[in-house]
């Protein structure tokens, strides 16, 4: 099967990028107060719910997935960047990381008792959303978490450069009201929505959602 364009790119991108993006990324640990805040009540939501197989989807250098299993969970991470997989599995070899898409997971119906997509989900076309968020939900298990954290916004990006190198990826910032629409046609129930400013554009901001798997 032929991948899909915008994976290409993306992979292209994040293997070129991948040392930097290592470099110049704050780690979780230096997130703002309420980004940690948001992880911390997605790990004890997951515990509380039952806890099981966690996946971190567009895990890059493998640093968040690491901060969650420092949380209790037990986490494994999926990345379309081969680099990204290599860098992770050598800064954490406790943990468990794989080449793979978003969109089209190797794990079981219900396999999984959470899911974190941190700005990870933006690189995928509008038009692919509704069968992500299907893919999401086919994985988790009934009462399974989902955290998804990102850009928003209704901007379509092209750079052409980024952490220093040309990419070829594009970024697709939808409305909250859209994702959260998007969430709920795939069977997911959002009971948490936390919006923060960008501190210097008006057309784009940050979001953290947190959904149940109905």
């Amino acid at each position: 099967m032929t991948e899909p364009a915008h994976l290409a790119a993306v992979r292209a991108s994040y293997n070129a990028v991948a040392t930097d993006y290592v470099r110049l990324v704050i780690p979780p640990e230096e997130l703002d107060p309420v980004s940690r805040a948001m992880l911390a009540a997605f790990a004890e939501l997951v515990r509380s719910s039952g806890g099981g197989p966690v996946a971190d989807l567009g895990c890059g250098p493998g640093r968040v997935a690491a901060y969650l299993a420092g949380l209790g969970l037990d986490v494994f991470g999926v990345d379309v960047s081969d680099e990204m997989v290599r860098l992770a599995r050598l800064a954490h070899p406790g943990l468990r990381f794989v080449r793979g898409s978003m969109g089209a997971l190797e794990a079981a119906d219900g396999g999984l008792g959470g899911i974190l997509a941190w700005y990870s989900v933006h690189h995928t076309p509008p038009a692919q959303l509704p069968a992500l968020f299907r893919e999401f939900r086919r994985v988790l298990r009934p009462g399974g978490r989902l955290l998804l954290g990102g850009h928003v916004g209704d901007v379509h990006l092209r750079p052409t450069e980024g952490y220093g190198h040309p990419v070829s990826y594009e970024s697709h910032l939808v409305p909250v009201p859209r994702l959260v629409e998007l969430l709920t046609l795939a069977g997911f129930t959002v009971t948490t929505r936390v919006e923060q400013p960008h501190p210097s554009r008006a057309d784009r901001s940050y979001v953290c959602l947190l959904a149940d798997a109905g």
